[in-house]
C-alpha cells in the first residue's frame, strides 16, 4: 500500500496537532509571514505541486501512486484515502493529510518521500498551508483559460496612456518601488528600432534626418517607414525559419539537397504584405485543403515538409514516414500551442493534461499525406512543380526513357523470376537466394526502383546474369538522368491528402511497427472543441488553432514577438506554456496583448508598432548596479533592452556599414565565403562546397545555403535547423571573436568600410567620427576619439614597418580594392574599422 494512504492513528493524531495554525514549524512560520497576502493557485501553488508532486500524483496514469491525482480538482479534493481522510480539505489544516505529510519530519510519513530526492522549502510549505487555510481555491492552469482584457491599471505617472503596454508595466514598477530609466538617446533609439524591425543598422542619411526632425510624430513616422520596408519581411522571416526548421538539405548521411527556397520566399512575401497571422497559420498548415487552393496556398504548406528526411540506404521507409509525422505534430505543438507534446509519444504527459491517445489523435491529422518515407534524392513526393515549361518538357522526355527501359526490365524479370499474377519478383522461388535490400528492390516494380536499389541488383547479377545486369544498368542511367533534371528543376515539397485515409494507431513507446489501439483525429479535451460544422481534417485543425476563444495561440505568438524585442518573453519558456513552464512576469499584459492581437484581425505589424512605440521599449538600457542585482534579466522592464545581436544580424550589419550589402529579394540560396574542407569532412567527401562570386557574396545571411548537417560556418549562435526552435540561443564568449575578427566577410567588410570613410571625409578626425557613427549611430566622445586616433597612429607605424602586411590585408575578399588610395593608409583604416566593428557597442543592440 502506498505510504500516502497508510498512516497509523497515533501518527495521524500527532501530525494533526503539529499542523494546527498556531504550531507550525519555526521555519515554516517565518515563511508564512512572507507568503502572498492572497495565495493564487496558478501562480503560487500549482508550480509547487507540479515540481514536487506530479511525479507520483500527476497526469501520467502509469506513474501514479495511490490512485491520488493532485493535478485535477476532483482528484485532489474529492479522493478519499484508505486512511479515511482527504489529501486536501479546504479551510481545514488538521483534516488535510497533505499538510500533515509536508510538515512531518518522520521519513516514513513525510512527503515528498526521501527516496524521491525532491524537497519542499519552508516557503513552499507555507504557501500550501496558507492556500488550504484560505479555502484551497482551484483554477485550471492559467494558459488553458481564454485570455481576457483586464482594465488598464491606474499609475502615478499617467492617468491615461495612448499605449496600454506602459500602463501595465508602470503599475508593476510602482508596486516594486522602482523608478524607470529615462528615454534612450535619439540616435540609440533609432539604431535599436531599425535593427529590430529590419535587421539592419540605420543609414547616415536616416540618422541625420531623424535627429533634425523635431516634430512630435517623428519617431512614429520612422516606425511606419521601417514597417513598410522590404527588409522588414527578411528580418522577421529569420525567426520563422528557426521555428519551421528550414534548411536546403535533408540531413543525415549524404544530406541531399532539396529545393525549399520558394517556400522561404513565400514567407518573406507574406510578412511584408502583413498577411493576417490567422491566414498565415491556416495556409501553412492546410493551404492545400482550402477551397480553390492556388499555387501560393499549396506552396505555403511546405512548412510541414521542412523537417529532416532520412533517406539513407537500408532505412525502413515506414519508420522514416512515422518520424516525419511525429515532427509535424511536435512542431505544431511548439509553434502554436507552446506545449512539450513530444513526451506523449510514448506515454501520458507527466505534467500537462495531454494523454498519449490525444497525441495520436493529433497525429492522425498529419498521417494522411501521400509521402511514403522511401529513399529519395532531396525532393520527396508530394511536390509542387514550379519549373519552367522547358524544364517540364525535358522531364517528360527523360521519364519516357525511364518507362521504356523499365518495361524491358519487367519483361526480362517475368522470365527470370516466374510467379503468379499479382505477385512481385521477390515472391518468385528464383529469388529465394537473395537477401537484405536486394529483396526489397525486387518488391518494387522496375519503374519505381531508385538508383541505389538498381545498383544493388546490378552488383548481385553482374556475374550470373550479365545481360539482365546490363539492362538494369541502362535503366539506372535513365533514372539518374531524370533525377539530375528533377534536382535542377524547381520542385518544392508540399502537403496533400491520400484518397484512401490511413488508419492511425497508438504506437507502443512510439515505435513505428508496434501499433495498438486505433484512434480518430481530435483535439485534446482540455482545450476548446472543434467547430461542429466543419469537416474534421487538417484545415479544421488549422482553423481551430486561430479561433478567438483558443487560449494558447495568440498568447504564445505574442510572447515570441515580445522575446524578439526585449530579449526574453513575458513567459521566459517560450516553448513551454504548460505547468512546468515559467509563469508570466506580467500576466495581465500578456493577456491584454493576446486579446488585442486577435481583435486587430491578427495584425502583426500593428502589434510590432504598439510594442516599439511604448515607453518601455524606448527607455535607455543603462542600468545601475542596484537595479541590475535586483532584476538582472530586466523582467520588470525598468530599462530598455540590451543584448548581444545574433550572428546573422552581425554579418548583415558589417556588410551594410561597409556599403557592400546586396539588397535584392528572394531567389535561390547563395554560397558565400567558407573555409575549405568543411562539407567534405562532414559528408565523407561526397559534397564539395563551391563558392559563389560577385553580388552573391554580399546578400543577406537569410539567403545563405543551409546544409543541415553542418550549418553556415560564420554563424555561432543559431539553431541547428534540425527540429523546431523558438527559444533564444544567446551566448557571448571570446571564441566568437575568431569569427568577427578573422572571417573573410568581416575582414573584407572592414577593408571596404575603411575605404568608404577615406573617400567620404578628408581628415582623420572626420573619418574616425564617420566610421564610429556608421557602426554605433553616435559620435565618439573625446576620450574615445583619442583612443581611436592613437590606434590609427599605431597601425600606420605597423604597416610602415611591414608594407607587405598592408598588401596582404587589402587582398582579402573579392571586392575590388580602391587602387587610388595609398596602401598603408587603406590598411590602417581597415584595421581601425575592424576594431570598431568589434566594439561591444557595435555587437550589441542597446
Amino acid at each position: 500500500m502506498h505510504r500516502f494512504l497508510s498512516l497509523s492513528l497515533p501518527i495521524l493524531l500527532a501530525l494533526s496537532l503539529a499542523a494546527c495554525r498556531g504550531d507550525l514549524p519555526r521555519d515554516v512560520a517565518r515563511a508564512y509571514s512572507d507568503a502572498p497576502e492572497r495565495v493564487d493557485f496558478n501562480f503560487d501553488v500549482r508550480p509547487i505541486l507540479s515540481d514536487r508532486c506530479y511525479k507520483c500524483h500527476g497526469p501520467d496514469e502509469a506513474a501514479r501512486e495511490a490512485d491520488l491525482r493532485l493535478d485535477i480538482e476532483e482528484g485532489a479534493l474529492a479522493t478519499r484515502l484508505d486512511s479515511g481522510g482527504y489529501a486536501i480539505v479546504p479551510g481545514s489544516l488538521p483534516e488535510s493529510v497533505l499538510v500533515q505529510r509536508i510538515l512531518s519530519d518522520d521519513p516514513d510519513a513525510m512527503m515528498p518521500p526521501p527516496e524521491s530526492n525532491l524537497v519542499l522549502s519552508a516557503q513552499d510549505k507555507a504557501v500550501l498551508v496558507k492556500w488550504i487555510e484560505q479555502g484551497a481555491e482551484w483554477k485550471p492552469h492559467w494558459a488553458f483559460i481564454p485570455p481576457v482584457k483586464a482594465p488598464l491599471p491606474p499609475t502615478r505617472r499617467r492617468a491615461q496612456s495612448d499605449n496600454p503596454i506602459d500602463r501595465f508595466i508602470d503599475a508593476r514598477l510602482e508596486r516594486e518601488r522602482i523608478e524607470p530609466a529615462p528615454p534612450a538617446p535619439r540616435e540609440t533609439l533609432l539604431r535599436r528600432v531599425t535593427l529590430d524591425l529590419t535587421g539592419l543598422p540605420p543609414t547616415l542619411e536616416d540618422l541625420d534626418a531623424f535627429l533634425a526632425d523635431d516634430a512630435p510624430d517623428a519617431y512614429e513616422r520612422v516606425v511606419d517607414r521601417l514597417l513598410a520596408s522590404p527588409a522588414y519581411g527578411e528580418r522577421w522571416t529569420w525567426d520563422w525559419l528557426d521555428a519551421a526548421r528550414y534548411a536546403d538539405t535533408n540531413g543525415f548521411q549524404g544530406d541531399p539537397t532539396r529545393t525549399m527556397w520558394p517556400w522561404r520566399d513565400w514567407v518573406v512575401r507574406a510578412i511584408n504584405s502583413n498577411m493576417p497571422y490567422d491566414r498565415f497559420t491556416v495556409e501553412q498548415l492546410a493551404g492545400d485543403l482550402l477551397p480553390d487552393a492556388g499555387v501560393e496556398a499549396v506552396l505555403a504548406t511546405g512548412f510541414n515538409r521542412n523537417h529532416m528526411y532520412n533517406g539513407e540506404g537500408g532505412r525502413i521507409p515506414e519508420e522514416t514516414r512515422v518520424e516525419n509525422v511525429f515532427d509535424r505534430v511536435e512542431t505544431l505543438g511548439t509553434v502554436w500551442l507552446g506545449l512539450t507534446v513530444t513526451c506523449a509519444r510514448c506515454h501520458d504527459h507527466k505534467f500537462d493534461p495531454l494523454t498519449q491517445k490525444e497525441y495520436y489523435q493529433f497525429y492522425d491529422y498529419f498521417n494522411q499525406t501521400s509521402e511514403e518515407g522511401g529513399y529519395a534524392h532531396g525532393k520527396v513526393e508530394p511536390v509542387l512543380d514550379l519549373s519552367t515549361p522547358e524544364d517540364l518538357a525535358r522531364i517528360e522526355e527523360l521519364q519516357a526513357v525511364v518507362d521504356a527501359e523499365a518495361r524491358r526490365v519487367a519483361a526480362t524479370e517475368l522470365g527470370l523470376f516466374p510467379r503468379p499474377a499479382g505477385q512481385t519478383a521477390a515472391d518468385s522461388p528464383n529469388a529465394s537466394g537473395l537477401i537484405g535490400e536486394n529483396v526489397d528492390a525486387l518488391k518494387l516494380t522496375p519503374e519505381k526502383r531508385s538508383s541505389y536499389y538498381l545498383g544493388l541488383l546490378i552488383a548481385a547479377f553482374k556475374e550470373r546474369e550479365p545481360a539482365y545486369a546490363a539492362q538494369l544498368g541502362r535503366l539506372r542511367d535513365a533514372v539518374n538522368a531524370r533525377d539530375r533534371q528533377n534536382n535542377a528543376n524547381v520542385r518544392v515539397m508540399v502537403m496533400d491528402s491520400r484518397p484512401e485515409p490511413r488508419t492511425t494507431a497508438i504506437l507502443e513507446r512510439g515505435v513505428y511497427n508496434k501499433p495498438g489501439e486505433t484512434v480518430s483525429r481530435d483535439v485534446p479535451a482540455f482545450l476548446p472543441a472543434l467547430a461542429g460544422d466543419a469537416a474534421n481534417d487538417r484545415l479544421a485543425l488549422a482553423r481551430w488553432l486561430v479561433r478567438p476563444e483558443h487560449p494558447l495561440t495568440a498568447r504564445v505568438t505574442v510572447n515570441r514577438f515580445w522575446q524578439a524585442f526585449f530579449g526574453v518573453g513575458l513567459v521566459k519558456t517560450a516553448e513551454d506554456f504548460g505547468v512546468q513552464g515559467e509563469k508570466p512576469s506580467h500576466p495581465e499584459l500578456l493577456d491584454w496583448l493576446a486579446v488585442d492581437f486577435v481583435e486587430s484581425g491578427w495584425d502583426v505589424k500593428a502589434l510590432h508598432r504598439k510594442i516599439v512605440l511604448s515607453e518601455a521599449y524606448r527607455r535607455a538600457s543603462v542600468v545601475d548596479p542596484a537595479l541590475h542585482e535586483r532584476d538582472p534579466e530586466n523582467r520588470l522592464l525598468a530599462r530598455g533592452p540590451r543584448f548581444r545581436m545574433p550572428s546573422w544580424m552581425l554579418r548583415d550589419q558589417a556588410l551594410a556599414v561597409a556599403g557592400l550589402l546586396a539588397d535584392s529579394l528572394g531567389g535561390p540560396p547563395v554560397y558565400p565565403y567558407q573555409p575549405e574542407g568543411i562539407w567534405e569532412e562532414a559528408t565523407f567527401g561526397q559534397r564539395t562546397y563551391v563558392q559563389d562570386h560577385g553580388e552573391a557574396l554580399y546578400r543577406r545571411t537569410l539567403y545563405t545555403f543551409w546544409r543541415r548537417i553542418v550549418g553556415p560556418t560564420m554563424l555561432f549562435d543559431t539553431s541547428a535547423r534540425q527540429t523546431c526552435t523558438v527559444n533564444v540561443s544567446r551566448t557571448n564568449t571570446p571564441l566568437h571573436a575568431l569569427t568577427t575578427l578573422n572571417d573573410i566577410t568581416y575582414v573584407e567588410a572592414a577593408r571596404v568600410m575603411g575605404e568608404r570613410v577615406m573617400t567620404m571625409a578628408s581628415t582623420d578626425a572626420e573619418r574616425i567620427d564617420l566610421a564610429f557613427r556608421l557602426a554605433t549611430a553616435r559620435y565618439p566622445t573625446d576620450a574615445e576619439r583619442a583612443i581611436l586616433a592613437g590606434r590609427l597612429a599605431a597601425l600606420r607605424e605597423q604597416f610602415d614597418a611591414e608594407p607587405g602586411a598592408a598588401e596582404q590585408l587589402l587582398a582579402v575578399g573579392e571586392h575590388p580594392r580602391n587602387e587610388a588610395l595609398d596602401a598603408r593608409e587603406a590598411a590602417s583604416y581597415a584595421g581601425l574599422a575592424t576594431l570598431i566593428l568589434n566594439l561591444d557597442e557595435t555587437l550589441t543592440k542597446q
